[in-house]
This record gives C-alpha cells, structure tokens and sequence, in this order.
C-alpha cells in the first residue's frame, strides 16, 4: 500500500513539473539526446520578440557543453555552458526577433565525450 502510495505521488510530479514550465500560448518540445540526457526547448513571446529557452539535464555538475541556437539560414548563439548543481543542468536563455511568418529554431549541444542534444521548435 505504501509502495503503490509512493508511486502515484512520483507519478504525479512528473506531469506537474513540464507543466509548470510553459505557460498557454508557449511552445515546448522535449529534445532528443545521444545518451541518457534529456532536453529541452521552450518559446514564448515576449514583448513582440521570442524568448528562447532551451534547457539540458545531464544530471552531472561541472561538464562543458558547447552550444548552437540557430534559424534554418542563420546563427542566433554559439555559446557554452557548464551543467550546475543541484540538478547537473545548464539553461541557456536568449530573446530573439520574432520574424514575419512562422520562426523555426533549432538548438543543439554537444558534451566533450561527443553526446548531442537536439531540439527544433516552431512559432
């Protein structure tokens, strides 16, 4: 009974926790990574401009990911970012022009041991 209990409550936060990420009108995709990392990319409008979120849980402090937000023809940010504690997980956040018609971004990260991240979102 307590174990079923425990169960249900874990099951539970894991719906709530994506939700709390995006609000209604946002746009959110959970990317695909070479390993067992998961990711992330929010985009929301804000004040006539896209807000960007992209978000990489690796669950291990202290890596190095190099990272590539990017429209089908242009860069917007080639960064890095460092995974943090408490999580082992970098957010990188950027507002972009919101362009005329329908804005595909696409955000990828790479490890030094060669693991890739991907997420493509349109708005």
């Amino acid at each position: 009974m307590k174990k079923r209990l425990i169960l249900a409550i874990a099951a539970a936060a894991l719906v709530v926790v994506p939700a709390t990420w995006a609000k209604d009108g946002d746009v959110l995709v959970r990317g695909t990574c070479t390993s067992s990392t998961t990711s992330k990319l929010k985009l929301s409008q804000e004040d006539g401009r896209i807000e960007v979120e992209f978000e990489v849980d690796q669950n291990r402090n202290g890596v190095r990911w190099s990272v590539l937000l990017r429209r089908p023809t242009t860069v917007l940010v080639r960064t890095t970012r460092v995974t943090r504690a408490p999580s082992g997980s970098f957010e990188l956040r950027r507002v972009v022009a919101d362009l005329a018609g329908r804005d595909r971004i696409t955000a990828r990260a790479t490890s030094p041991s060669g693991e890739v991240c991907r997420a493509t979102a349109a708005f």
